[in-house]
């Protein structure tokens, strides 16, 4: 079908777009959940927030499972070195996703208001640890992950659990769960009426200027106190998986600017991330809240596309051996393996998102107080 460097370019973006969507969707629930103590005032309200997501999260949970086949099966040695780097963080982000199901299946279950509240406090644990630990996820990328190959290509990390907390990964993580929250809100002042819709608008103003302070200021850091990855010498993109063996790199502090400043264009995605953001809050206010939720979209895959370009094309760059740096060129599958994969994306990504197309569409409604009331053994 395709050549092999096309493929390698092409997979970079399909795992991109499968971020993008998992962000925009999962993300959307999570920060609902991490909405529910401060939107919601009592039980039934609770129940109105939970139940704007209640048709719609374990579906939109098939991104994430997507997002991790794919990172499994394009670029086996950036799952293997993550696993190893990101491991406790990993199981941290694992147990806190079993809340999720817990808590939407079990907290009607019995009618009590202690039963009922000790599992929204899960549904919002698993909800915020996972987004905080993914923004750090992300924040440690670009700084580089400490770990090496040995010449059988077994590696090793040298970092620690508690290190990946360092100042810059917060900050990216604050970008993360600021994101999800606003994300959230525009989804809930949308989806529900009066007062939790009012709430709701609030908290997507004040998490959209969050997200503009921090995104920024993680910019700025990154354009002056974080150094980059450049690539020095040429790199065959026909190659077959040799990443210890086939280039030269070196950092720079500010590198991760270099493609934006060799292609001005793409000074847009920090742009649309920023923009979007302060548009979704201004919009927030406002009934029917569809276009502040588009415009937080919008602002999430700007967000996500700027890391993707400032380190293009690194995917997991190594701070304490360079040269051993995880690229989209050099970390990938064969050639026949990201072909056969391909054909599966092609038949199956519309098939997803027809179907989920369908769920939003079918199951579309403001939800309400009175709703809840009317029909209180069927709703969560």
């Amino acid at each position: 079908m395709f050549d092999y460097e096309s493929l390698k370019l092409i997979w970079w973006l399909i795992i991109g777009i499968l971020l993008i969507g998992f962000a925009v969707t999962d993300g959307m629930d999570m920060g609902v959940g991490g909405l529910l103590p401060f939107v919601a005032k009592d039980d039934t309200e609770r129940r109105v927030v939970i139940n704007t997501i209640a048709a719609h999260w374990d579906g939109n949970q098939v991104w994430f499972i997507t997002v991790g086949a794919s990172l499994f099966a394009a670029w086996p040695m950036v799952y293997a070195t993550a696993f190893s780097g990101f491991y406790f963080a990993m199981m941290l982000t694992l147990f806190c996703l079993f809340l999720r199901p817990l808590g939407f299946d079990y907290r009607s279950k019995i009618d009590s208001p202690t039963w009922r509240y000790n599992w929204d406090k899960a549904l919002f644990v698993g909800s915020m640890v996972p987004s905080l630990v993914f923004g750090v996820a992300f924040g440690n990328l670009l700084q580089g992950v400490p770990f090496s190959f040995d010449e059988f290509m077994r590696v090793t990390y040298t970092g620690s659990f508690l290190a990946l907390f360092n100042p810059f990964a917060l900050i990216s993580g604050v970008v993360s769960v600021s994101m999800m929250l606003m994300h959230g809100a525009t989804w809930l002042s949308m989806r529900t009426d009066e007062h939790v819709a009012a709430r709701s608008a609030k908290a997507a103003q004040i998490f959209s200027a969050v997200l503009v302070v921090s995104f920024s200021l993680a910019g700025l850091m990154i354009a002056t106190s974080i150094d980059g990855f450049i690539i020095q010498n040429t790199i065959d993109p026909l190659a077959l998986a040799q990443p210890t063996t086939t280039k030269v790199v070196v950092t720079a502090t500010g590198a991760w600017l270099n493609n934006f400043n060799a292609h001005p264009i793409l000074w847009l995605l920090p742009t649309t991330g920023i923009v979007m953001a302060v548009i979704a809050g201004l919009l927030a206010r406002f009934k029917p809240g569809g276009l502040a939720f588009t415009a937080s979209a919008l602002s999430i895959a700007g967000v996500i596309l700027t890391m993707g370009f400032s380190m293009f094309p690194f995917i997991m760059p190594s701070s304490s051996m360079p040269n051993h740096s995880l690229t989209l060129w050099d970390a990938v599958s064969s050639e026949k393996t990201l072909n056969i994969m391909l054909i599966v994306v092609v038949v199956f990504l519309p098939i997803i998102l027809c179907y989920t197309a369908w769920c939003y569409k079918k199951m579309w409604r403001t939800v309400t107080r009175e709703e809840i009331e009317d029909n209180n053994y069927t709703s969560y």
